[in-house]
């Protein structure tokens, strides 16, 4: 599933593109969950943001009666994509599309159709249980390391399962968790840390996320950047997916298990309970 550094990356090269443009028609894929897509048809775009993982498009329509301002949600799922183009896409796995008025299309592509698109009046996501309660950007200057610790002590779960709730911080996913832990030397199955640990973790996490949006992101399969490109970051990754291998710290064959019902690799030397 694409994570922070993914959608900012995303975000980055769409802004640019539809910034400012009106949406003057719109196509859904019959489902739920994306059929509020059409709702967005003669708004104008007024920015492209980011919340966690997810895409959040300011749009005003004028000429509206009522609800001048909306936001489009969309988060990608497992393998959502987004492109824009110059000609309307007839590719079956297309879940919603919008023709901007400068000729070109905005592309949602979701395969698996894990993706969700939401209308929704600004900063209401009650319909988005998790975007509704997620909690602080990682980059936030109000996420001091004295916050930070007092959100991880507050409740009794695993490390590695409060920092992918979205409630601790926001954006993280399985392969930054294992890539942040692994770089503070934290075991992901404690379930609590001092202060000073919850410092460099939080530090840890920044640069990992940091360095991840520098690399475009990371591709294993599906991500992809509205250019058409893949990432670079799973060339840059330290832990994930490296169950078997040896340690880049110490050699120490790193140990893979689940935490949470998500697969989790770490290094018994270096991430000591």
């Amino acid at each position: 599933m694409p994570e922070l550094p993914e959608v900012e990356s995303i975000r980055r090269q769409l802004e640019p593109l539809i910034l400012g443009k009106t949406l003057i028609d719109s196509y859904s894929f019959s489902s739920k969950k994306f059929e509020q897509a059409k709702l967005a048809s003669g708004f104008h775009i007024e920015a492209v943001n980011r919340r966690g993982k997810y895409l959040i498009i300011t749009l005003e329509n004028e000429l509206a009666v009522e609800e001048k301002r909306k936001e489009l949600i969309i988060h990608l799922g497992m393998t959502g994509s987004i492109s824009v183009t110059e000609k309307k896409s007839n590719d079956p796995y297309v879940r919603a599309e919008w023709e901007l008025d400068n000729g070109l299309f905005f592309t949602f592509r979701d395969i698996r159709r894990f993706g969700r698109i939401a209308f929704v009046d600004p900063g209401n996501y009650k319909s988005l249980p998790t975007l509704n309660s997620i909690g602080p950007e990682p980059f936030d200057p109000d996420l001091t390391s004295n916050s930070f610790y007092k959100s991880l002590s507050s409740s009794k779960s695993q490390l590695k399962t409060k920092l992918l709730s979205q409630r601790v911080v926001a954006g993280l996913g399985n392969i930054y968790v294992d890539e942040s832990l692994w770089r503070a030397r934290v075991n992901p199955a404690v379930r609590r840390i001092g202060e000073r640990r919850s410092e460099i973790l939080l530090l840890s996490i920044r640069e990992v996320l940091n360095e991840a949006i520098i690399n475009g992101g990371t591709t294993f399969r599906d991500y992809r950047t509205p250019d058409g490109l893949t990432g670079k970051n799973q060339h840059n990754l330290d832990c994930y997916g490296k169950t078997g291998q040896p340690c880049k710290n110490c050699s120490t064959t790193l140990k893979g298990r689940l935490i949470g019902q998500r697969s989790t690799t770490w290094c018994p030397q270096c991430q000591i309970r």
